[in-house]
């Protein structure tokens, strides 16, 4: 039987078509979108930024954290702190926080007050917290990037220390581990599969759900090595798995064939994303190398996020941005479990 028609067929995204929302974000990582055209973006300074469908915005933090605008050091600026990463809704509403500073797993009400989920296993830290999605049985599932305090000195293709974690009844277990660097996850439509970016791998792997929680069948979708380092992820209604890839700033897609697809590429083979990529393959990358990366669009382009009214507006979330930029795609977004 042939493949059926894939909207993403001659599809790239055009820069003149893309538009912004927000300002004066701090590192909006990831970006929730809901069913009235609100975004909740994550945001440095202790808390998530809610952007109304009017354009305004306000800033909802328990306490105000400006260790992240104020460091004088620019590698300190993305590894202390409080960093709330990840973002997932609860199924009252609140928004679960993985925090990328704190090392922890938060719960956080619309007006600020946030509480503690998470913060050891087993008696131990947990590590560096990245990400966090709520699956449709209400089960949360958190991906560890590395047990590495300083999460640039894990930059590399040789560590391999994350895992994915489940928490559910109060309790936190680790069900699949030895990843490199653990970043975004996303279930398929039917959630049989969980699939994982490893950013220092270069490539999505995915796992069988069971019942129970725990992931078997592990195997790579789509290229073994896309020669770029893989931030987030998030499928399509036609089952393409749309990434991006971070330091070198593109946005790709894999097909439901496992064939991959550059949509946007704000690099264009730059001289510091060469030295970048080049450094990685000799386990030399630095964080001078790291920083000195980033396009125009979305520098260090993170988190891919589906909304509007059709599902088709495409956000795009950033470490090193501002702003949110968005495009049109051809196809729906998959819907977001919601509350």
């Amino acid at each position: 039987m042939a493949a059926r028609p894939n909207p993403l067929d001659g599809f790239t995204v055009d820069p003149a078509s893309i538009a912004y929302v927000g300002e004066g974000l701090q590192r909006p990582e990831c970006i929730l979108a809901e069913r009235d055209g609100s975004l909740w973006a994550a945001d440095a300074r202790g808390g998530v930024v809610h952007i109304r469908p009017d354009g305004t915005q306000a800033l909802i933090s328990q306490t105000a954290s400006r260790g992240f605008a104020d460091a004088t050091d620019e590698e300190a600026r993305f590894v202390s702190g409080t960093l709330p990463n990840g973002l997932a809704f609860a199924r009252n509403g609140d928004i679960l926080i993985s925090n990328f500073g704190t090392d922890r797993l938060e719960r956080m009400t619309r007006d600020g007050v946030t509480s503690v989920l998470a913060d050891t296993l087993d008696g131990q830290p947990i590590g560096k917290v990245n990400f966090v999605l709520r699956d449709s049985r209400d089960r949360i599932w958190l991906t560890i990037s590395t047990r590495t305090r300083n999460w640039m000195q894990a930059i590399g293709p040789h560590v391999a220390d994350g895992y994915v974690a489940l928490y559910e009844q109060g309790r936190l277990r680790i069900v699949a581990d030895g990843f490199a660097f653990t970043n975004e996850i996303r279930l398929d439509a039917t959630e049989d599969w969980l699939y994982v970016a490893e950013t220092c791998a270069r490539k999505v792997t995915r796992l069988r759900v069971q019942p129970d929680g725990s992931l078997t069948d592990r195997q790579t979708f789509g290229p073994e090595d896309h020669g770029a380092c893989i931030d987030g992820i998030a499928f399509d209604a036609h089952g393409n798995l749309w990434g991006t890839h971070v330091f070198t700033d593109r946005i790709f897609a894999i097909t439901p064939e496992g064939e991959l697809r550059i949509l946007l590429d704000d690099d264009k083979g730059s001289a510091a994303g060469k030295a970048f990529l080049a450094a990685f393959d000799r386990d030399a990358a630095t964080p001078e190398l790291m920083l000195a990366c980033g396009g125009t669009i979305a520098p260090w382009c993170a988190s891919i996020t589906f909304g509007g009214p059709d599902l088709r507006t495409v956000y795009v979330g950033s470490l090193k941005g501002t702003r949110i930029p968005f495009f049109r795609s051809p196809v729906a977004g998959l819907p977001m479990v919601h509350w």
